[in-house]
């Protein structure tokens, strides 16, 4: 890396140190000769800036930090496209981090995010980050979450109502006539995959029986597993209709399911969550309850630069949308013998 600074370069150019910055800073403010030489002078010596010290003179970074739990899944793909689109046209960048559901990769990704002096911080958060976030505010890094509620309404955060989502899925296939219901969603330490369970539940009543199954990862891969399992099973015991947690699991369900023989949804109707982009264009097009994750992020990202512009006067906000149902042909056909 090059050891060159601002003075080797104004030495090289034959110009002032201060020119120099106006060239990296306000380039408008300078002659097109003075600019032309200083440009030489520092492809010639290598001059690289020094970011992280003109930061830490002017304060700010405009960038603002973004961690989520699973890149991989459109849904974070979509919520961090609606933050990036916020910020560009406020005059931020985003740095991204994926946490992978992991609470030391949350934690690890918000100590970077502060080393890297983020003007604020929005989290998709798979465990308990309260304790944390409170450090950077007091440091006065300002956060706010996504897909998640803060009960002690300390931070703002924008999320869809997970538990009316449960409940719009239990209804749907209760209303099709399906009555042997398993869920399968991920690890109940995550409040998204509670609420939707207990959502699911409550709808449900004992109007079905209902199996709970947990899949590790969450994911298309282990969705083919479970639907195989299915499958595997004698068809009195087997269920007529699966609500996934997520549409990826969904859609890796009904590609075991299929690729086993049995009709989707004749034998087995299958109800995802968040409505991603995959969901419409699957080959057996998935019903879904739609979260506006574009929206969540756009709505997110605003929330935290209204914050950083003025924090005194900033007041915390819960932003709560209504989850909707879409119905597809993965629950829309009539029922086998």
């Amino acid at each position: 890396m090059s050891t060159a600074s601002i003075k080797d370069v104004a030495a090289l150019a034959g110009v002032s140190m201060s020119t120099v910055s106006n060239v990296l800073n306000r380039p408008g403010r300078v002659s097109v000769d003075a600019a032309e030489r200083v440009q030489r002078a520092i492809t010639q010596l290598g001059f690289v800036r020094n970011d992280a010290a003109r930061q830490l003179r002017l304060g700010h970074s405009n960038l603002l930090g973004l961690a989520v739990i699973n890149i991989s899944n459109p849904f974070f793909t979509d919520v961090a496209t609606g933050v990036e689109e916020a910020a560009r046209a406020a005059g931020y960048s985003v740095l991204l981090g994926n946490s992978a559901s992991r609470p030391d990769g949350e934690s690890g990704f918000l100590d970077l995010f502060e080393n890297q002096r983020v003007d604020g911080v929005l989290i998709v958060p798979s465990g308990d980050v309260l304790n944390k976030l409170d450090g950077l505010r007091r440091r006065g890094t300002p956060a706010v979450l996504i897909d998640r509620l803060d009960d002690r309404h300390t931070f703002s955060s924008v999320s869809t109502d997970d538990v009316v989502g449960g409940g719009l899925a239990a209804r749907h296939l209760l209303d099709i006539g399906r009555r042997h219901l398993w869920f399968i969603g991920g690890s109940f330490d995550t409040k998204q995959m509670s609420d939707r369970y207990d959502g699911f539940m409550a709808a449900v009543g004992t109007a079905a029986i209902t199996g709970l199954h947990f899949s590790d990862r969450v994911d298309a891969e282990d969705g083919v597993v479970y639907g195989r399992r299915i499958a595997e099973l004698p068809a009195a015991e087997r269920p007529d209709a699966v609500f996934a947690a997520n549409d990826m699991l969904a859609l890796g369900v009904i590609q075991g399911l299929t690729a086993a023989g049995l009709n989707v949804p004749n034998d087995v109707a299958v109800i995802g969550y968040d409505d991603i982009i995959f969901s419409a264009a699957a080959a057996i097009p998935l019903t879904s309850v739609r979260q506006p994750s574009h929206q969540m992020g756009v709505t997110a990202a605003e929330l935290l630069i209204g914050e950083i512009a003025d924090p005194e006067n900033f007041t915390t906000r819960t932003v709560v949308y209504e989850p909707e149902l879409i119905v597809r042909s993965s629950t829309a056909g009539t029922r086998g013998n």
